[in-house]
């Protein structure tokens, strides 16, 4: 225990204890430096706006801004936009990030997703319309036929052609609801005949 008190007092010790902590601050400041750079601290991009852009001309402005995209799905179509062109971007225009940072992107689909038409035969137009709308598509007229079921639907038509329930359409699509009048088919003939 004397030796190692005494050696605490010389100046061994001190000259060794020295040597440690610049070796010890020295290391510190090299790592420091080493983060510094390979970190490329206080060194930023501005993210570019995307928005309307093709996704080949993102990726080429991606690519001259230093920095990288990753493309994520989008279900909902906005007509706004082109075809297949960037929706949103995260992080948004004008953040400063460090160069080679992940972008990531949502792109506008081709069109409107397709949705089921509703069972809507023998409903009153009014809830045809209300089930329709339920599921994305629009009335775009109604057509009265002599059917006795006042203003029941009788049949649909998109673009010309019968649709039946179960049928896919884009969605905001505009079907016709073939309804009736109120009047029995035929009692209008029958009626002349009878005179």
């Amino acid at each position: 225990m004397k030796h190692f008190l005494s050696f605490l007092k010389s100046k061994v010790f001190f000259i060794q204890l020295g040597l440690a902590v610049l070796a010890v601050v020295l290391l510190t400041l090299l790592a420091l430096q080493w983060l510094k750079s390979s970190t490329n601290h206080g060194e930023f991009v501005e993210v570019p706006d995307f928005s309307k852009m093709s996704v080949m001309e993102m990726r080429a402005a991606v690519e001259d801004a230093g920095l990288r995209y990753q493309v994520l799905d989008s279900s909902n179509y906005n007509p706004d936009y082109p075809r297949f062109s960037i929706l949103e971007q995260n992080p948004p225009a004008g953040n400063k990030v460090k160069a080679n940072r992940k972008i990531y992107f949502t792109v506008n689909p081709s069109g409107y997703k397709k949705v089921t038409i509703p069972d809507i035969i023998q409903v009153t137009q009014r809830n045809a319309r209300t089930m329709l709308h339920a599921v994305g598509l629009d009335v775009q007229r109604v057509t009265y036929i002599d059917e006795l079921g006042r203003d029941m639907v009788y049949r649909m038509m998109y673009k010309g052609k019968h649709v039946k329930p179960g049928d896919k359409l884009p969605k905001t699509s505009k079907i016709e609801l073939i309804c009736g009048n109120g009047t029995i088919p035929g009692s209008a003939r029958v009626q002349a005949e009878s005179q």
